[in-house]
Formats: C-alpha cells, structure tokens, sequence
C-alpha cells in the first residue's frame, strides 16, 4: 500500500514514517509550508525573524535529513494560501470577537487532514500518515478516533474536528507507543532529529512572543483592568483581545494578588478580574457547544465526558443535543475556566465523539459572561 507521510521536521513524523516502513508499506515523504515568514510576519511585509533561518526552513532542512536517513523520497508541498483563508483568518476573526480560538484544531482540521489529504489523493497515494498520537477503533463497522495508549501525548483532542471520512484513509503509526520509546527509536536509528525539542508554538507558525506577534494583525489598545468585586480599576491591559480566561501570569497588576482574568468586554475594552479569594467566578456549570463536528454516532441525551482545553482531565458531563451539531454540556459539579471560542471535545471511554466550539458558559442557569458585566455595571 502506498502511504504518503507528513514529515515535519520533528522527530514523531520521522519515526512515524521509519515504523511504516518497516511494517512494509511503500512510504512516501511530504513537508507542508504553509505560512511564508518573509511576508506574513508584519503587515508591511518586513521579516520580523531574528534568526538568520526561519524556523520554517530549519524544519524543512531537518526533515530533508531525517528523509535522507531513512532511506525515504521527500516531497514539498505548499499550502501558503489555504492556511491563510481558512486557519489564520478564522483565528484573527474569533480574537476580534475577543474569544480565545484553538490553531491547532483548524489547522487539523483545513490543512493536514483536508487540503493535504486531497494533495495525497491526487497524487496516488490511498493513505495519509501523521506523527500524531492517537489511534484507530472500529465501531460498528466504521472506524472511529481514539485515544492514544501515551495519555501525556494524547492528541486526539486537536483531531476532533477533522471530516468523520478521513478516518478511513488515515493511519497513526505512534498510537500504541509512548514518547520516550519513539525517542529510543530515533536514536538507535541516529536520526538527526533524535533530540529535537517538541514544538510549542502556534500551528506552522512556529515559537513566538505571541503577544508581539498578534500585534501585527491586532494592534494594542491599552485599556482598565477592572476587579468585578469592588469595580476599582486595578491596572491596566495591553490590549484587551490578548487575554483568555483563567489566565494569571501576564496580568502585569501590581500589589494584591495573585489576579485572574475571568472576563472581557471588547465594545468597552475592559478586561475583568479577581483576585484569589474569589476564584468561584471562574467556575461553570453549563456550555453551549455549536458547530460540533461528530466523528461517532451517539444518542441525543448521552452520559459521558469532556475536555475543554487541552490536558485537562475528562469532566463527566450530560451531553445532551439540540439539534445537529448544537449541544448543552451539564457538569453539575463545575468546571474551572470554561472558555468561548475554545473547543469542548467529547469522549466516551476511550472514543473521541467529536467536538466543537463553546459558545457561551453558564452558572446557576444564567449567562457567566453577562453575569461578570452586570456586576461590573450594575445599571445596565
């Protein structure tokens, strides 16, 4: 069978595409660029990279090497244009409205297993590999996405909305082993990129000082840091999109504290807060999840669990459907910084049921956000 491979330049990829290999397959390499630093970087179109090798090109040259390693033919494609249209727009689009969007997840979602897929296709190939770590079920004669046995590497929380077809032209070599044996492997292999540190940057847009960068497409607005509790001004912000709830570190408020953000108002350019004594705010018991992409089939009204940002633990949740892809989520027991615009994925022991966006979060049967701002401006 031939299987295209999508090599990044790190060492899951390669490892992933070495595993295959030896499982017999006829493996092909490809590396996706898709977001070009000399332009996008600045909206003037100035480079703001200090590196002498955009970090792009450096992934490119070390997967060319880990190709080359392998024994394995590389391909380049480019998808400069999709990632723009469809992740990066949307991700300016949900900051504006001052929710907090996930880019790996549409990244997923537009690039790796849409427009790459489609490139595989096209090109021959029946099946696309990633690096990923999560795995293939089947349940009642369809494939299904599942966890992966490695739950500190667990990605299938950024896969849940890809297309519920692609699970049957994808494969993820890594699903049934754990990081520090995909490590050992590289390394017996002498792989060049067998001590390569993970990525921990935005989707194909790599390592930044995030709030620097945001700024080119969002420009700074200094605005009141407002505790709800007393309405006092206790600071002030940078600029109120660059924030997301829960958040603590970055605040900048002298004095009391620690702080932490559980609230914004973009119209107003407010940014909300408490302080630790009151960390209750921070706390929901109902979202509305919209535009939710199912990958398994599953009653109307279901027991099951959630993730509501990436490494939490599973919250036991009441899913229970208002339509299509619409769907209230009760965690009567709370749940810490439940946040619009982030992604709530769903499970069913081991099954990845599909996920989508949080659109408003809830206390006591009223609205958490509105609730944060008659507090702040009790006369409205």
């Amino acid at each position: 069978m031939k299987v295209l491979v999508g090599l990044s330049g790190g060492v899951d990829s390669a490892v992933a595409a070495y595993l295959l290999k030896e499982q017999g397959y006829d493996v092909t390499c490809a590396f996706m660029r898709n977001w070009d630093s000399l332009t996008n970087d600045d909206i003037n179109g100035n480079p703001t990279l200090n590196d002498p090798v955009c970090s792009q090109e450096a992934d490119w040259a070390d997967a060319e090497a880990a190709a080359e390693a392998l024994g394995l033919p590389l391909m380049r494609v480019d998808f400069i244009e999709e990632y723009w249209n469809d992740v990066f727009e949307e991700f300016l689009r949900e900051y504006r409205r001052g929710r907090t969007p996930n880019p790996d997840i549409l990244c997923n979602r537009y690039i790796k297993f849409d427009s790459f897929v489609k490139f595989a296709q096209e090109n021959g190939f029946s099946t696309l590999a990633t690096g990923h770590y999560a795995k293939l079920g089947r349940l009642n004669g369809s494939n299904v996405l599942m966890k992966a046995d490695d739950r500190n590497k667990d990605q299938s929380y950024f896969l849940c909305e890809i297309r519920r077809e692609t699970l049957n032209h994808v494969i993820f070599p890594l699903g049934t082993i754990d990081k520090p044996r995909v490590r050992e492997i590289a390394g017996s292999l002498k792989l060049p990129v067998a001590k390569k540190k993970d990525s921990t940057g935005i989707c194909f847009i790599g390592e930044r000082k995030f709030r620097e960068f945001l700024s080119n497409y969002l420009p700074m607005k200094p605005g009141r840091i407002i505790n709800i509790i007393d309405g006092q001004t206790v600071g002030e912000h940078k600029g109120v999109l660059y924030y997301t709830i829960g958040q603590r570190k970055g605040l900048d408020i002298g004095g009391t504290g620690p702080y932490f953000a559980v609230g914004k108002n973009v119209e107003r350019n407010e940014l909300y807060v408490v302080n630790s004594d009151h960390q209750d705010w921070l706390y929901s018991d109902r979202c509305l999840v919209s535009g939710i992409n199912w990958l398994a089939d599953c009653s109307s009204n279901l027991n099951c669990c959630a993730k509501f940002r990436y490494r939490q633990a599973d919250v036991p949740i009441r899913l229970i459907k208002m339509d299509s892809d619409t769907a209230y989520c009760e965690y009567p027991q709370l749940s810490r910084s439940v946040t619009p615009g982030q992604e709530a994925v769903f499970y069913k022991d081991d099954i990845c049921l599909g996920g989508g966006k949080i659109d408003a979060v809830f206390r006591n049967g009223k609205d958490l956000m509105r609730l944060i701002e008659s507090q702040v401006h009790p006369s409205e």
